[in-house]
């Protein structure tokens, strides 16, 4: 399973943004976790996420956003600020597809794995 974190200023976009994905996955089967998050929230989840996704109001930031992200192995994007209009959740599906270090799980597919005897 993937861990997204989707970090906006004060944290509400990011909250919509991450149901909207939420609901996308379900709709395309991808086994993801999305998470929202204020921007000063970064520090203390990064070591529990996969992949961080910044909103485009943060892009002064971003640059040192990503630095702190890659110091802990964690792909970071840039969203359009598009995604947080109706139908821009499927962008932002889309570029976390693109920056998940191991791709998607389909969860369609995955299954457990049982004991051996």
């Amino acid at each position: 399973m993937t861990t997204v974190l989707i970090v906006c200023g004060a944290g509400a976009s990011s909250t919509f943004l991450a149901s909207r994905m939420r609901a996308i996955a379900r709709t395309r089967g991808v086994d993801v976790t999305v998470q929202a998050a204020s921007d000063d929230e970064i520090d203390e989840r990064l070591p529990f996420v996969d992949v961080i996704l910044v909103g485009s109001h943060l892009s002064g930031s971003f640059d040192v956003i990503r630095t702190r992200a890659a110091e802990h192995g964690v792909p970071a994007g840039l969203l359009d600020a598009s995604v947080f209009g109706p139908t821009g959740a499927d962008d932002a599906f889309d570029l976390l597809s693109t920056l998940a270090p191991h791709g998607l799980a389909d969860s369609r597919t995955l299954t457990k794995e049982t004991p051996h005897a």
